[in-house]
């Protein structure tokens, strides 16, 4: 059988309610994660590893740095087929991206999780891990960076995000749509993006920063960042890319100051454009020197800044691998 090495985090598909607490909190441990779905072993042989068992929202880059080393040197191994990596949903998006940021081996990695936690009724979590593993040894699947799997659907880690606080369904690529589906027939792929042009793999540069952009804000978080000498911005913009023309000025010192900003979009959908040349459009901004995210969000700019930086990105380097991201 097709080896799938199966790496846990924790998240909702290792949780259970508390009943002290009535809360849900991680609780499930790799090898009873894997006990419990049986199908599993009708797709694979499966080896697991237990990286730990945390809520997503408390795994920041340096740990996803540490889980990108694990899963890369899984991808070495000729024993292994494919890596299933199951996390929590609140910040899976930007783990799975953090993940193709660095990853450029074949093997197909999947991301995967559950909307309703292990003492739910009706929960998702093992469907999702069987579908995960399905496409992890499915040969259509290599190649294509890495994916997110759940609710049937399969996605590009570059174009995925959480459109619902609670629904099944909540994971969407917004203008683009799906890569393919997993149905009891198969696994389908039809569609085959390029790769994201990957880093070397480094520890990140903690001191990024992400402001999201509201109508009337005033320029004080810019300013603060500036005072605190942070190593890069990214701004969340209005539509195609634009922020209230009051932050103009901070913009600009950071700029002079050698601290990269880069602009993305609040928008789910579309990429930032140079469009508008009233105070705060586009056109200004980047006349200002500020670097287009293209279509990532602000929460996958950041990781990319991130990551970029730590890899000793700076200047005429840092740019022209955004351009490359957003083209």
């Amino acid at each position: 059988m097709p080896r799938v090495h199966l790496v846990t985090t924790g998240g909702t598909i290792a949780s259970r309610v508390d009943p002290k607490t009535g809360a849900a909190v991680p609780a499930v441990r790799a090898e009873e994660l894997v006990a419990d779905v049986p199908a599993l072993g009708r797709v694979a042989e499966i080896a697991v590893t237990e990286f730990c068992l945390e809520s997503s929202w408390n795994l920041g880059p340096d740990r996803i740095a540490a889980l990108a080393r694990a899963v890369r040197d899984l991808q070495g191994d000729p024993e292994v087929t494919g890596v299933v990596v199951t996390h929590g949903t609140d910040t899976l998006e930007e783990t799975a991206f953090a993940l193709d940021l660095v990853l450029d081996g074949d093997t197909p990695v999947v991301l995967t999780g559950a909307m309703r936690d292990a003492s739910a009724a009706g929960t998702d979590g093992p469907r999702n891990l069987v579908s995960a593993a399905r496409i992890a040894v499915d040969p259509s699947a290599r190649g294509l960076g890495v994916l997110v799997a759940l609710n049937d659907e399969i996605h590009a880690a570059r174009c995925v995000m959480k459109t619902h606080t609670t629904a099944l369904g909540t994971f969407a690529s917004p203008g683009v749509g799906p890569l393919g589906w997993v149905d009891g027939e198969g696994v389908g792929v039809h569609a085959r993006p390029a790769r994201t042009p990957t880093l070397p793999l480094a520890p990140p540069e903690p001191r990024v920063y992400l402001v999201k952009m509201a109508s009337g804000m005033d320029d004080l978080l810019l300013r603060a960042i500036l005072e605190a000498g942070a190593r890069g911005v990214v701004i969340e913009g209005s539509g195609a890319g634009n922020v209230c023309g009051s932050w103009e000025g901070a913009i600009g010192a950071l700029v002079q100051a050698g601290t990269p900003v880069v602009l993305s979009s609040r928008c789910p959908g579309g990429r930032v454009t140079p469009t508008y040349g009233a105070p705060g459009g586009g056109r200004r901004l980047r006349d200002l020197g500020v670097i287009a995210a293209g279509a990532l969000s602000g929460p996958k700019a950041r990781l990319a800044l991130m990551f970029a930086l730590g890899a000793g990105l700076d200047g005429a380097a840092l740019r022209a691998y955004f351009d490359r991201l957003a083209g």
